[in-house]
């Protein structure tokens, strides 16, 4: 609205009273106590975990997440990793592990697990939003997860494929976040998806065949 500064006083001349003038002052001052309010907590939090700043430095480098994020990743989850043996077992705690729900015998559907928490699935989801906007490896895998199943399951994906990273960088603490690129599925993924294509296209024809890379 900066730019329009002029036309809005234009407009208000002769439409904006004291009242008026009383009740915005009002709004206006509330801001202000908002805003000291969060620079305030702002400031507590980076007391908080000033212990785990390299941690919250590494996690921060994955796309999507923030420095708030990744202190509230580390609030829910701690730094120990040896409670999670596998980044599937962090996963499954927080609630991101895919799961096949079945009564006799018949399949009612895939979903994440029932149970899980709530605060960390929230920061995650909001971070795999996030990341399909980048031009990233999360970035594209949320894309390509969208169109094929929809943007629900593409954010439970994604989500549970940062968890994994988490899992990883906070194993090992020298470990640091590479991006794979958004172009990692065409040039690792694809090609060895139609290699197999022509591989059976050609054993349905009745060859056998050997794939030998060339020199």
């Amino acid at each position: 609205m900066r730019c329009k500064i002029a036309v809005l006083e234009e407009a208000f001349t002769g439409h904006f009273t004291d009242h008026h003038g009383f009740l915005l002052a009002k709004m206006l001052a509330r801001v202000d106590a908002l805003d000291a309010d969060i620079a305030e907590l702002d400031t507590a939090i980076d007391q908080m975990v000033a212990p785990f700043a390299s941690a919250v430095e590494r996690i921060d480098e994955i796309p999507g997440l923030g420095p708030v994020a990744a202190a509230v990743v580390i609030a829910e989850i701690g730094l120990e990793m040896s409670r999670f043996p596998t980044a599937g077992h962090l996963a499954s705690w927080a609630g991101l592990a895919p799961g096949v729900k079945e009564s006799a015998g018949k399949k009612l559907g895939r979903g994440t697990t029932s149970h899980g928490n709530r605060y960390l699935a929230r920061v995650l989801g909001e971070a795999a939003v996030s990341v399909g906007r980048t031009d990233t490896f999360l970035g594209e895998r949320y894309r390509r997860i969208a169109r094929r199943r929809g943007k629900k399951k593409a954010i439970v994906a994604v989500a549970r494929s940062i968890l994994v990273i988490i899992w990883h960088l906070l194993s090992n603490p020298e470990a640091r976040y590479t991006d794979l690129g958004s172009d990692f599925y065409n040039k690792r993924i694809d090609p060895e998806r139609r290699k197999r294509t022509h591989v059976h296209q050609l054993e349905a024809l009745g060859y056998k065949v050997t794939v030998e890379p060339a020199a």
